[in-house]
């Protein structure tokens, strides 16, 4: 028997809890957010790089540039479906260290293809579709956690995991702009290219953006291998899993969390590039981190305000804030070409964001809720051996649950960088993608009620 396997794992017993639990699951929690927060700063490489490609002497249409900022939402959603059920089969600490090891493949791939301008555009799409490794790792990653936690702290843990876990795009948003304006590596990172600003000759290493992520995925593989846990009890087939396909309530949250982390993570990948197009005097990359650290930030007060006053009630009043921020956006924006406020376009960006976050905690801690509370008046007339199959059975399914919302919700980091590409190109202003966006948050908010 491996002495990384929990074969007693009851963390809903107080006793249990105080004496050993506590213990165990906080540090399998504190080695899964780093590792989290690596996995979304890989997802959300191109949201920095795209705006800078020019600079290394890449050169495509703004439609071009929407493309390779929506394909790693694209592939991270579609294989988040398949990351959701593998927890459960492969076991939590070891499919930690893979997942989080396969992030140097993009890492490095994109290290050694910035190098060189003449790399081609199907090369850059290609890498673009291998970052979405980087947010298969959420369903995963919370599935795994939602093991390890009592009921009454599930709110806490998944906010905690996943909100500081998307801090990593925040934090690729202000730290590859500072990579990429340096030789941080030398002659072995290659060398820079330059480009002109005012008259005034600079250099770009674009290829920083890749390889400064390299040693911290080492170095947090190796700590997910040696300092994590699998459960025993948490082991489940597939087709134990798939019984979540027949519930109701699972499609309903997939809907919600489109709405919440689909806006988050798809504003994420696309504000850079909007705020470049509406305002092109502004540095977009010097204001783009703010978004998604508000995000991340409330991420985790969204889960502990739910965990007080209910996750349904949080998430319906997150919906209808969200709406009138997508309006104050609309009124901020240029008509024609002239006029806009940018203070006001990017202070309603980061009001919509810190919005997701709360709704993002909010909508995980719905999950749960709903699927033990489903159980256990299933099981209110059954034996305690019944009632005890009934607590057994929710955390599996809720598990599977987080996972699958996580990777339907993860679309949304497709269709919104693409709905403003498409928008502009169409009507040359984005306000039809924001109209769209107002529609959907109307339908969450009914769905929620």
């Amino acid at each position: 028997m491996s002495r990384y396997l929990l074969t007693q794992w009851e963390p809903d017993n107080a006793g249990f809890w105080q004496e050993t639990g506590e213990t165990i699951a906080r540090r399998n929690l504190w080695i899964s957010i780093p590792a989290l927060m690596l996995a979304f700063a890989v997802w959300s490489l191109w949201s920095v790089v795209a705006v800078n490609l020019d600079k290394g002497g890449f050169h495509f249409s703004k439609d071009q540039l929407f493309w390779l900022t929506a394909l790693p939402a694209l592939s991270g959603a579609t294989l988040r479906i398949f990351y959701s059920f593998l927890v459960p089969i492969f076991g939590g600490r070891r499919f930690t260290a893979f997942s989080t090891a396969s992030l140097l493949i993009p890492a490095l791939g994109m290290g050694f293809a910035l190098r060189d301008p003449s790399t081609g555009y199907p090369t850059l799409l290609a890498l673009a579709l291998l970052c979405g490794l980087g947010g298969a790792n959420f369903s995963s990653s919370m599935a795994n956690i939602s093991f390890f936690f009592p009921k009454a702290k599930k709110g806490f843990a998944t906010g905690m995991n996943a909100g500081i876990g998307n801090l990593g795009v925040s934090v690729v948003q202000f730290v590859a702009p500072l990579v990429i304006a340096a030789s941080v590596f030398g002659a072995l990172g290659g060398e820079g290219h330059s480009y002109a600003v005012n008259g005034v000759e600079r250099s770009v290493w674009l290829q920083n953006a890749g390889f400064i992520w390299v040693p911290f995925i080492v170095v947090s593989a190796l700590a997910a291998w040696f300092g994590m846990n699998d459960i025993a009890d948490a082991k489940a087939s597939f087709a134990e899993q798939a019984v979540i396909f027949k519930r109701k309530h699972n499609w309903l949250m997939c809907l919600l969390y489109i709405g919440t982390f689909g806006s988050f993570i798809g504003f994420s990948a696309g504000l850079a590039l909007l705020t470049k197009a509406e305002f092109p005097s502004v540095n977009p990359t010097a204001y783009a981190f703010l978004g998604p650290l508000a995000g991340a930030l409330t991420r985790p007060l969204g889960g502990w305000i739910s965990d007080r006053i209910g996750g349904a009630r949080v998430t319906l009043y997150t919906f209808i804030a969200m709406i009138a921020a997508v309006i104050g956006v609309i009124l901020s924006l240029p008509l024609g070409g002239a006029g806009g406020s940018f203070a006001g376009f990017l202070a309603m960006f980061i009001v919509l964001f810190a919005l997701t976050g709360i709704g993002n905690g909010s909508t995980f801690r719905m999950i749960p809720v709903i699927f033990l509370t489903q159980k256990q008046r299933e099981s209110a007339r059954g034996t305690d051996a019944a009632k005890k199959q009934a607590l057994h059975e929710a955390g599996k399914e809720s598990a599977a649950v987080l996972g699958f919302a996580g990777a339907i919700g993860a679309y949304g980091g497709f269709f919104i960088p693409r709905s403003f590409g498409t928008s502009i190109s169409a009507s040359g202003s984005p306000d039809m993608a924001l109209y769209c966006f107002i529609a959907f948050y109307a339908v969450c908010a009914v769905v929620t009620w």
